[in-house]
This record gives C-alpha cells, structure tokens and sequence, in this order.
C-alpha cells in the first residue's frame, strides 16, 4: 500500500500549491480557534475550491459540536474529518452517521498505556492518527512539534490504516516510519519557520524525504 503523506494546518494558497504540486495525499485544515493554524469558513471554501480533486481535503476539529461541523462541511466540503479532541467511540459513530464522511480519530501517545484503547477506536474510525500527548498546560492537543517514544507502536496492528504524526520533519521521518512502519505520515509544525507560517522549502522536502523512505521499504521485487 502506497504510503499516505498528509500536510496539515494550510491557511493561505502558496503553501497548499506547494503542497499540491509536491504529492501530498491529503491536506489538511484546522478549524479550533486556539491554534494558530486556525481557519475561517470564507477561508477555508476558497482554499479548498483550489484543491480541484488533486489530494483529499480533511477538516481537523477539536470536540466540535454538529452544528460546528456542518458548517465546516458546508465551507470546506471536506473528503474527511479528524476528531483531535476527547471525543469517545460514540461520538465517532454520531459524527460517521450524521455527515456521512469518513473519521480519522487522533489518539494522544505518551505511554504503553495510551494504546489500550485502539481496539475501542478501531471498531467504529476509519483512520487513527497516533500523536504526542500534549502537556496539561497545552492551549492545543496537538501541532506543538512534539515526538514522542515511536517503538510504543513498534509491531502495531490497529487492524485499520493508521497514520503517525507528532514532531516529524524532513530529517526524522525516515526513521519514524522505519521503527513504526506506519501506512500513513502527517505533519504541521515540521513544515513551519514559526507557528501557522509555512516553509515552501521544508514542505518540499518534508514529502521527498517521506517518499524516499517509502521507496526505501519496498523490497527488491517491487521496485522493479
């Protein structure tokens, strides 16, 4: 399966291009005022008119409400939506049912112990996105540039296509994907000369560097 590159926290046009342009499979848009990749509505309709089919579009919200989300729906008319809150499974499930869109769950990854509930998750997400927890001073549960132990999910079978994010950039992604294997890569502030401003250049080289470490996995018979 061909890895899933993800460029999340777009907010203005030259990076999304860049984005676009470099093979993202998915680009991503946050919609929860306390970050500082934060959208609006107008905003987001007129990025996302820009994407024209060329990667799928993923609307990142934090514990949202219906009436939150269908107004996300309606602007961004997203291809999928990251619940990166507290949400629970049968939150998960409303959110499938209502909007009829496919759910990557973010789960936060400190400790062995923080993986207990994958199979909860497994049963009802479409995705899962393992992200370093956040402190508990945070204002934001993810985007902080923060990694965390990836040999906790060395071996990992959610039994569903899961993604890694959390601190990557182009100098460890390779190494993040060699310990965890994982299908699916994401990332935000790895890409960034300051919180919310993207780097074309490290956008660039975020996706190479990513792709290089796929073609890097295949084995022999496969590159052939």
């Amino acid at each position: 399966m061909p890895l899933t590159v993800k460029i999340c926290g777009l907010r203005t046009s030259e990076p999304l291009e860049v984005a676009l342009e470099s093979g993202a499979d998915l680009v991503g848009f946050v919609f929860f005022p306390p970050s500082p990749r934060n959208v609006g509505f107008q905003q987001a309709e007129a990025l996302g008119a820009r994407v024209k089919g060329r990667a799928g579009k993923v609307a990142l919200t934090v514990d949202a409400s219906d009436e939150m989300l269908a107004r996300i729906v309606e602007a961004l008319k997203p291809d999928m939506l990251q619940l990166h809150g507290r949400e629970t499974p049968d939150r998960v499930v409303q959110v499938r049912t209502r909007f009829g869109l496919p759910v990557i769950k973010a789960l936060p990854v400190a400790q062995r112990s923080d993986l207990s509930p994958i199979r909860e998750y497994a049963n009802v997400a479409d995705r899962l996105l393992f992200d370093a927890r956040a402190p508990q001073d945070a204002t934001r549960p993810g985007g902080l540039g923060k990694t965390f132990d990836w040999t906790l999910l060395k071996g990992i079978d959610p039994k569903i296509d899961f993604m890694l994010s959390g601190g990557l950039d182009a100098g460890n992604v390779a190494q993040a994907l060699a310990v965890t294997r994982a299908p699916g890569v994401d990332v935000s502030s790895g890409v960034e000369r300051r919180p919310g401003e993207k780097d074309l250049h490290k956008i660039r080289d975020f996706i190479r560097a990513a792709r290089k470490a796929e073609r890097g996995s295949k084995p022999l018979l496969e590159l052939r």
